[in-house]
């Protein structure tokens, strides 16, 4: 069965964990060097990981007993991270977004391609049985040919619970960026890729005051807009609409519909990997619930990496870093959108990745 794939982890702030809890029950991989800005922090996290130890940033990335960096660093070091460890000769797998902006997304992927390195990204919540569901469902014909769909995300604003929420409301953060990857790249495996977007947006206000911990009362500036809603037309003929909001209290909205012409299907939030499946078809006097049909079973973050690590040249990994490239040119076009007032045609295009067959937790879990 050969040797457990060694990890390195760059970045350990609270998403670490989850990825930490993960790869702790799988034989699959091993986690080899952590680094952090905070080196105390580094040391302590090494220190309850077997066959781990604290290094810097380029320590880590130099190592030959790293064979795949994952990067869970702030936004705006993603790209910088990307390419040093593609460059040191390592795969990379990053929490989303791939970059703040298309160009540096675009230095990603061709750093990689150079190096012959592979690269993966966030979200993989989207290959959990939730989502892989209601794919298996439009693919099996269900509601027949899809036509339409919409996306909605709807919150106040992470400031209400955040105790530092300064990032959210600069370049890189907002409700496109921060949550948007989860729902574009939803949208991408239920109808393909994206042809073209129309966007608009706002900023209804021009500061956020924190509520809670160390730092409440603090006022934090917006330079960002944080509320944001358009139409993507997908190179299959869909049409769906998207709204990621700050600026609300709530929504009664499913998080994803997908309607075809016979029919219609309630998709779970794509921010988990589980949920519900609903279906309404032409006729029915009202909604039942899908059998769980596809999709990792009990899937938890780092699920993609794992699928990265098992790639071959003739079955690529599902969170592939050419489906994020595509999920950020679909988030800055967009945003160029808005501002610029009309139709943007995207410069990407990705494959729509392969489907999840039903896959038991300690089968995705195994060497």
């Amino acid at each position: 069965m050969g040797e457990p794939h060694r990890i390195g982890i760059v970045g350990l702030g609270v998403i670490s964990r989850a990825y930490l809890d993960t790869f702790a029950q799988s034989d699959a991989v091993v986690v080899t060097a952590v680094a952090d800005l905070d080196a105390a922090r580094a040391h302590d996290v090494a220190a309850g990981l077997p066959a781990a130890r604290a290094l810097s940033v380029d320590e880590l990335l130099a190592a030959a007993d790293v064979d795949t960096v994952l990067n869970l660093t702030v936004p705006a070091a993603h790209a910088e991270i990307a390419v040093a460890a593609v460059d040191s000769g390592k795969n990379v797998y990053g929490e989303k977004p791939l970059a703040l902006g298309l160009a540096s997304g675009l230095g990603v992927i061709e750093a990689a391609s150079r190096a012959g390195r592979q690269v993966g990204s966030a979200p993989d919540t989207v290959l959990g049985t939730g989502l892989q569901t209601a794919r298996a469902a439009i693919d099996d014909g269900l509601i027949g040919r899809p036509v339409a769909a919409s996306a909605v995300m709807v919150t106040p604003g992470h400031e209400r619970w955040h105790p530092n929420p300064d990032f959210y409301y600069r370049a890189g953060g907002g409700p496109l960026f921060d949550m948007g990857p989860y729902y574009v790249t939803a949208l991408v495996h239920l109808l393909g890729p994206v042809r073209a977007v129309i966007g608009l947006s706002s900023r209804p206000r021009s500061e956020r005051r924190i509520a809670t911990g160390a730092r409440a009362g603090e006022v934090v500036p917006v330079s960002i807009d944080t509320h944001v809603t358009g139409a993507l037309e997908h190179a299959g003929g869909a049409v769906s609409t998207i709204t990621m909001s700050f600026d609300g209290t709530a929504t009664a909205a499913s998080p994803i519909e997908v309607h075809g012409e016979e029919g219609t299907l309630s998709v779970p939030d794509p921010n988990v990997f589980d949920g519900d499946t609903t279906v309404r078809l032409t006729g029915d006097d009202g909604w039942r619930r899908l059998a769980l049909s596809a999709g990792f079973a009990d899937a938890a973050r780092g699920v993609g990496l794992l699928d990265l690590v098992r790639a071959r040249a003739d079955s690529p990994a599902r969170a592939n870093g050419h489906l994020a490239l595509h999920v950020l040119d679909v988030m800055e076009s967009l945003t160029r959108s808005a501002a610029e007032g009309r139709r943007v045609e995207l410069t990407t295009t990705a494959e729509r990745p392969a489907p999840v067959p039903l896959t038991p937790r300690e089968v995705w879990l195994a060497r």
